[in-house]
């Protein structure tokens, strides 16, 4: 993407994946910057009212028949969005714990060039991050797999989980997001592809909020995504070392 340093909301997308939604996401979508009008909601199957709110709103629908898994929903998502003309797609949680508002300031970072891949970082400090609402377990949790990450891969972000991200058309035409799986493992997949192909990622400050009707995946599925971040960083470490060479980490 050519770096102008002008953010033009005719090119980003913003794409939330939703899942038995209906309590947050009109509070979700309501956040969002008034300039942003390409929005896109991917219903993965749910069972409740997401699909009527979201077309109340008059935003893009998507809807999956069947549950097919938060990877799925993202792969359909950020394929609309670059058949659609997107040179930056920012991806959103459905569950109204982000603080949308700096949309548009990740955004900028990518336009003038000086990231390919924005997080949100919900954790500024220990106490802010606690007093908003987020379970201790889950902070410790947070805590220790993004230092290990963060040295495994060579950066230095400080939320490794954000479910608030920017990317920029470069680095979704360069990743083999495809390939992922369609759990939650998806996110931490493309974050290592991001890593191995040497994209720029950056975060920025966002606050925590961790409210009544806040998503939380289940121990067991976070043991599982937690199986998949080590299992992908494995891959990672072979192919770095060339011992074992993985087409996933290389460009489209």
């Amino acid at each position: 993407m050519k770096s102008s340093g002008q953010v033009n909301p005719e090119k980003i997308w913003i794409f939330i994946p939703a899942y038995n939604s209906a309590a947050t996401l009109e509070s979700t979508l309501q956040d969002l910057p008034t300039q942003l009008k390409n929005i896109i909601v991917v219903d993965d199957g749910s069972s409740d009212a997401t699909t009527m709110i979201a077309k109340s709103n008059g935003v893009h629908v998507i809807t999956h028949e069947r549950n097919r898994g938060y990877g799925a929903a993202q792969k359909s998502g950020y394929e609309f969005a670059l058949n659609n003309g997107a040179e930056v797609v920012i991806m959103l949680h459905a569950d109204f714990q982000y603080d949308s508002r700096v949309a548009l300031i990740m955004a900028e970072l990518i336009f003038l060039g000086n990231c390919d891949l924005v997080l949100g970082n919900r954790i500024r400090t220990r106490r802010e991050a606690l007093d908003g609402g987020m379970p201790v377990w889950r902070y410790l949790i947070n805590r220790i797999s993004t230092i290990f990450e963060n040295v495994i891969l060579g950066q230095n972000l400080g939320d490794f989980h954000s479910g608030l991200r920017a990317y920029s058309r470069l680095a979704l035409n360069s990743i083999r997001f495809e390939s992922n799986s369609d759990n939650f493992a998806f996110d931490q997949e493309l974050l290592v592809q991001a890593c191995a192909l040497k994209l720029r990622i950056g975060d920025i400050p966002i606050p925590v909020r961790y409210e009544k009707n806040s998503s939380s995946i289940s121990i067991r599925q976070t043991l599982r995504y937690g199986n998949g971040a080590l299992r992908i960083l494995f891959l990672y470490l072979l192919h770095k070392f060339r011992i074992v060479r993985n087409s996933k980490f290389s460009s489209k």
